[in-house]
């Protein structure tokens, strides 16, 4: 296989275990990293050590310099992007609306959306050329099962879900799909170091599996999104979450 993907946010948790994952089924990925160099480069070492191909490239994916220059880079090297994962953590506060500024939610609203649109848009271009891509969107279950404190990412992811889904109506006659990945709260990523080990604990008591997911499980069902097999789901959102949300 040759087909080439980018990972944004790859150079831990959910991202690197993507990036290895997709690396092991013989994919060339990009490891995109912020500001975790020493982090990426081991996630490029165990990838050429599973005997796949990696490089790990450093933009700010809410800056359009940066986000130029990752694909300009990327298909400098390996020609063009089959494959696109966004995961990238765009932060956020946690409060409660009775605190919650304009300047939290519209800020997390404009940064989220903006990456999405960037990243994508530098893409779909190229999938258009040969009429075949994969595009790939971390989500949350917050997006459509409110918790407390967590309304500017909830409300922000939720504006991504519908972004992906018309995205994916329009790019489905191209042979192109774009589907989000929604997991449960995760056992070891940045966005978790948000919560208390308490909560933490907490809410993997709460799931019917009785603990969080792991990076690696949701890691598995991306590369099944990313891969050739997928070819006929788009517009959907597959939820990782042990049975915590049946629909």
């Amino acid at each position: 296989m040759d087909r080439v993907a980018v990972v944004t946010g790859a150079s831990r948790g959910i991202g690197a275990a993507t990036a290895l994952v997709l690396a092991e089924r013989g994919f060339r990925v990009v490891v995109n990293y912020h500001s975790s160099a020493g982090q990426a480069d081991e996630v490029v070492g165990a990838a050429r050590a599973a005997g796949g191909e990696a490089v790990a490239i450093r933009a700010d994916v809410t800056s359009p310099d940066d986000v130029r220059a990752l694909f300009e880079h990327t298909e400098q090297r390996w020609g063009r992007v089959d494959v696109l994962v966004h995961n990238a953590l765009i932060p956020y506060d946690v409060t409660s609306f009775a605190d919650l500024s304009w300047e939290q939610l519209g800020g997390k609203l404009d940064r989220e959306l903006h990456a999405a649109y960037m990243v994508t848009k530098a893409v779909v271009p190229g999938m258009l050329s040969r009429n075949y891509g994969r595009l790939v969107f971390l989500t949350t279950v917050l997006s459509r099962r409110p918790r407390q404190g967590m309304i500017t990412v909830g409300t922000a992811k939720a504006a991504l879900d519908q972004f992906v889904r018309y995205v994916a109506l329009e790019l489905a006659p191209h042979g192109i799909t774009a589907n989000l990945v929604s997991p449960a709260t995760v056992a070891d990523t940045a966005a978790s170091a948000l919560l208390k080990a308490e909560e933490l604990r907490r809410i993997g008591a709460s799931n019917p599996m009785g603990r969080n997911v792991r990076p690696d499980e949701i890691a598995k069902t991306v590369a099944f999104l990313a891969s050739e097999d997928s070819g006929f789901i788009t517009g959907h959102c597959v939820e990782i979450n042990g049975g915590l949300a049946m629909d």
